[in-house]
This record gives structure tokens, sequence and C-alpha cells, in this order.
């Protein structure tokens, strides 16, 4: 078997393969059409590289760091070596500790209670509520804007202080910047966590270049969904904080002292690793940061021109509103994430009859970013607090984009062509003839 390993290879010019690219889904007139997913904002979908290599590595799995046998050594080394990985992925520090996590939201709720007990907190109310809600106590400060960084801190009491920022908006695509808001820190004595769940899917992420403290990322948003994410950074905050989860694996050694347990918690990233790691999902997250580390460039060109081609396709449609924290700017830095509402529509009667009548995924709702989207929604002269999102990746084409663009121009100028209800909140087509897959059918 072959294993992630942490050493250079050659940069590829030709975009990565993905699982699903192929898949046709039916429609409620009858036919088949290929499926336009537009949804990897949410969850991407699985690398045929991290396919293959899971499947190679299934035969050997075992648990790991103390078994004797061959096969836990196998998957132990596959473990470890998954962390050197992730680490050279993000341009960590030698020093730097990479503890694996389920998803972006455990990595900063593990932070989130690791942090020293005098700690000021300060975030921004535009993230994404895995960025915005694990921060508890009075010494969290939320502002509106990278201009109200330097006040928020200086406004700060005595002690650590740690900053949180988004590398990407996961409502509009556009970049933070994430230099700027580290230098405003570093003049404050503040550490920075960097939330690049939405980044990371799109281009490099350097801890040293953008000067920050922390990374966290999630393996469903870089095509390896198996349940692994990552937090990658400074050691000594981790290392002092009681462990995340008391458990087998946390700890050093349990001694039994009559009335009580004595217990020694292991110094490393175990200790906030407690139970049976989730090595296919470590192997998985591995495999795809290498895979994207070779094709970033080919990466680039596919995404920028498909989200120009989305942003002035959608621009012609009439009543659509893009949402944007920059004021509609078209020129901004920006990942393959696009959002918006459409005068009179309601968002999730137009995403279930792109989905039932166009074979189009798109998400609608407020993005687990309420504040955000409201805001955003106010600010483009929309009403309601939900709204539509596109989102590009290694699989979408010309095809795609401009099946979502017509698609729109019939709903907005001719609406539904099939019957829609609500049922339990969701718009679902009445009837709905369409068939579940063969495994979904047989349940």
């Amino acid at each position: 078997m072959t294993l992630a390993t942490p050493h250079a290879r050659p940069v590829s010019h030709v975009l990565p393969r993905v699982t699903g690219a192929a898949l046709t889904v039916p429609l409620v007139d009858g036919r088949r059409v290929p499926y336009a997913n537009l949804d990897h904002a949410a969850s991407a979908p699985c690398l045929e590289a991290v396919r293959d290599a899971v499947d190679e590595l299934l035969p050997w799995y075992a648990s790991v760091h103390r078994g004797a046998g061959f096969a836990s050594q196998v998957s132990t080394k596959v473990y470890e070596r998954a962390r050197d990985v992730v680490r050279r992925f993000v341009g960590a520090r030698r020093t730097d500790t990479v503890v694996f996590t389920r998803n972006t939201t455990d990595a900063l709720n593990l932070l989130a209670r690791a942090l020293p007990r005098s700690t000021s907190v300060v975030h921004f109310d535009t993230d994404h509520h895995a960025a915005l809600l694990p921060w508890r106590g009075p010494r969290v400060r939320r502002i509106s804007s990278v201009a109200a960084l330097d006040a928020a801190l200086r406004s700060c009491p005595t002690g650590p202080r740690l900053v949180v920022v988004t590398g990407a908006s996961n409502v509009t695509g556009e970049v933070w910047p994430v230099a700027d808001v580290a230098a405003i820190a570093r003049h404050h004595g503040a550490r920075i966590v960097l939330d690049a769940a939405q980044l990371a899917p799109h281009r490099p992420v350097d801890i040293r270049a953008l000067d920050v403290d922390y990374v966290v990322l999630s393996g469903h948003k870089l095509y390896a969904p198996f349940g692994a994410g990552a937090l990658v950074g400074r050691a000594d905050w981790l290392r002092a904080a009681d462990p995340y989860l008391a458990g087998g694996g946390a700890t050093a050694l349990v001694a039994d002292r009559g009335s009580h347990l004595a217990v020694s918690w292991s110094a490393g990233p175990e200790r906030h690793e407690a139970g049976t790691p989730n090595v296919v999902g470590a192997h998985a997250l591995a495999v795809a940061c290498e895979t994207l580390g070779r094709h970033w460039d080919a990466i680039a060109v596919h995404e920028q021109a498909l989200l120009a081609r989305l942003r002035t396709g959608l621009a012609g449609v009439p009543g659509l509103r893009e949402l944007s924290l920059s004021g509609g700017d078209r020129v901004g830095d920006r990942v393959g994430v696009v959002s918006f509402a459409v005068d009179g529509g309601d968002p999730g009667l137009l995403a279930a009859a792109l989905s039932a009548e166009h074979g189009i995924g798109v998400r609608d709702g407020a993005f687990c970013a309420h504040i955000a989207t409201r805001r955003l929604l106010t600010a483009a002269g929309a009403s309601g607090t939900r709204a539509l999102r596109a989102s590009l990746g290694l699989a979408s084409t010309e095809e795609h984009v401009d099946r979502l663009v017509a698609a729109l121009h019939a709903l907005v100028t001719r609406g539904p062509a099939w019957n829609y209800a609500e049922v339990d909140g969701r718009w679902t087509p009445t009837p709905d003839p369409r068939p579940l897959p063969p495994f979904l059918s047989a349940a």
C-alpha cells in the first residue's frame, strides 16, 4: 500500500478528479440529466484519489498507537504521517502541533476550551456559526468590521488575547484580509486563529506567511468526506489545557488512589484525541491535502473562469440581487461562492424547483451565518432572512453554470412548471415521482 508522505510532489496542471462527476439524477418529468452540483461550500464530493487511498487502507485498518500487530503498526504510521502532511499543507512551524478533530466546528470548540482562563477573544459577527458561537464569557468582544479591531483590542483587559478571523466568507466567497488582521493583532500582542474551512479547498494556506497562530479546517470541505478535520498551531495552550475529552488515548498513566483516580494526561496532540482515532478520516484528509497541493494553478484557473461566468450570468437575471460584504465590488478577491436573492422569490421554492426540474443542487437558507446573511440581504435591498447560494468546485463546468442561469431566468419569468408544497418546513414537488437510488429503494 502507498502511504501519503510529506514529501513534495510534482505540480500538475490538470484538475484532480472527483467521484460522482458523471452522476445523473431524475427529474419530475421522468428525464435523467447530469447532476449540476453547485453546493460545494456545504460539502465537497470525494476525490477519486481519496477514495482509492481509503480502499487501499481498509484491509490494513486497525487501532493505533498501542497495538503490537502489524496492521496496527501500519495504521499508526498512516495516522502519524497524516499529521506531517497536514502540517505541511498549511505551512506550519516545526514546533506546531496537529490535533485531529471531526471538523472545523469541533476544532474551534477544542481551542475555545483550551484558552487560558483570562483570555480575551475578539471575533467578527459576520462569521460562520462555527467561529461565532464557541466563545463565552465577559471577555468576548464581537465586532462588525476590520476597522473596529484596533479599538476592540485596545479595550481588552490585561491578559492573553485571541482574534478569530475567517479566511473566506461561506456566504459571499469574499476573501478576508487575514494578513492585515494579523498585523493589527500583533500590535496588541494577540494571537490569531484562522477559520480556513472555505479558503483551504480553493488556494494555499500558509500559517507563517499569514502570521497566524492557529488554522482550523474540515475534510468534508476538502474533498475528503470521512469525518476528519484538524486544529494546527502553537502547542503551549493546548499542552496546558485539560483534555478536550477524558478517556483512553489521552492518558499517560491512571492510578488508583483509593478515594480517587490519579491521572497523568498525555502531553502531545493525543491529549485532545481521546478514544479510538479516526485513522481512515485522517488518511483521507492527508491524501486530499497532497492532491490539492499538486494542482493549485489548475484549480485557480478553473475556478476563477467559472466564477466570472457565474456572476456575469446572474447579473442578467431579472430581480436578482447578489450579496456582498464589500458593497457589490466585482473586482475583490473571491473564492467560488455566490449568494443571492430574487425579488418575490422564495429561496426554498426556487432551490426545490432547480433540483426537481433542472437537476441543479444549490443551497437555500442562512448558511449557518444568520447575522451575516440577514445583514447582507438588508444591504442588498432584499426582503426576508434567507437566500440562495451557488458554490463551485472541481467538477463544476460551464454547462452547470449556464444551466443554473437559464433555469433561474425561466423560474423568474414563468414560474415553476410543477406543483410544490411545504412539508415539514421544506418545499417539495407534489407529487414527487423521482425514484430513489437502488440502495435506498431496497431499504
